[in-house]
């Protein structure tokens, strides 16, 4: 379990360790549908989806230059004149990333953006990778990463060892108990670490969910077996109900909780196998029931975020994530390469007062990727006066 919230939303460390005792290593068609209540409530409800056509045969590389968002999410409050403008303001919030375990993923990107708006982070570190992760932030290895927009550097007030793929110390197979990598490491399931953040801080504001892993990603989904696919829904899908369960007694009322998910929930995307898409709907459904139940009964909002093509460590070892890149740039609305900065922007303002209605939402963050109904790279549209980026 690690910081998954990577653009294709495989896990980050491509490990988790499931009770199968296997390493689990560590992201135009058109259906339509409208019904009509009653005149006299002048109201109607529209639903289209449209198949989106993600590879072509052959990728299009594109030239277009990254230029690098700088996170803004800054707590400023106290510092503006009143009316100046609004700011994001997270001071006295604490914060729980569950799945960071570098400083090259999303899930580092939301802690950066959070931390910037002023609130207190602590995260869940899957347990074979806490022992690099704490002694990197030692060394100072993240220390450029670490910078904020006022020049200070991003504090961790504690690191916890996790593994989601575990909601309480009964599920955990002997084989985990006694593995070497696990050793030293105590109280890292779901329930144990609930419990210990209870006993240090007594409470939470903000919940991240950024894990993700399918043991079998790289297989099509028919040849995917039984046992990748329900390891894909429990560390990348069920990780984020048990999180909640356990973690929702300790969240203030008014909080906030929020995921990551990828386009390949409703879409086609070849080579995204293993039950990954699977997991990914799972999450996206999940988020909607989770919050009406969690906001009827403890006042908690619950979104998640679609996030596009980053290419974090995780990514690159999948093997396509540059071809994914290519194409989001050369067929996205905004022809630019999409950074880990504006995922932590969008997390920041979810989890702020200023989107207080907000919640069951999926929220794109994908430079408007998912709004295409075909790939305009296609040699098809090669006579449509289509406006390029051509840097």
């Amino acid at each position: 379990m690690a910081a998954a919230a990577s653009n294709l939303q495989i896990a980050t460390l491509r490990h988790c360790q499931l009770p199968s005792r296997k390493g689990f290593k560590p992201s135009g068609t058109t259906l339509g549908s409208c019904s009509k209540v009653p005149s006299w409530a002048k109201l109607s409800s529209c639903s289209n989806i449209s198949s989106l056509p993600f590879f072509q045969r052959k990728f299009v590389s594109s030239s277009v230059k990254y230029e690098r968002t700088v996170t803004k999410a800054m707590a400023e409050a106290s510092e503006s004149k009143p009316g100046s403008g609004l700011s994001i303001d997270l001071k006295g919030k604490r914060a729980f990333i569950a799945g960071v375990a570098d400083d090259n993923g999303y899930g580092w990107a939301i802690a950066k953006s959070l931390a910037a708006a002023g609130a207190e982070i602590l995260v869940g570190t899957w347990v074979p990778a806490l022992n690099i992760f704490e002694s990197s932030l030692r060394r100072g290895k993240f220390d450029e990463s670490r910078v904020l927009p006022d020049g200070s550097l991003m504090e961790i007030t504690k690191v916890y060892p996790l593994d989601a793929v575990f909601d309480s110390p009964e599920d955990v197979p002997e084989d985990i108990k006694t593995n070497k990598r696990y050793a030293g490491s105590s109280n890292w399931t779901v329930k144990e670490v609930a419990e210990s953040v209870k006993q240090d801080f007594g409470s939470i504001d903000i919940l991240v969910h950024s894990l993700a892993n399918g043991p079998e990603v790289t297989k099509p989904l028919l040849e995917t077996s039984r046992n990748g696919y329900l390891a894909a829904l429990s560390a990348s899908s069920y990780s984020y109900i048990s999180l909640l369960k356990h973690f929702v007694p300790i969240i203030n009322p008014g909080g906030s909780s929020l995921s990551l998910t990828y386009i390949a929930s409703e879409r086609i995307i070849p080579g995204y196998g293993g039950g990954m898409s699977s997991a990914k709907a799972a999450l996206e459904s999940d988020t909607r029931v989770l919050a009406f139940e969690a906001g009827r009964k403890h006042k908690i909002r619950v979104n998640t975020i679609s996030a596009g093509p980053l290419r974090s460590r995780a990514a690159k070892a999948i093997g396509f994530i540059d071809m994914m890149i290519d194409y989001s740039s050369a067929n996205a609305p905004l022809q630019k390469e999409l950074s880990a900065e504006e995922v932590g922007n969008a997390a920041a303002f979810l989890a702020s007062p200023l989107a207080s209605a907000i919640t069951g939402a999926v929220i794109y963050v994908d430079n408007g990727l998912n709004a295409m109904g075909v790939g305009v790279d296609s040699p098809i549209f090669k006579d449509l006066d289509i406006p390029t980026d051509k840097h």
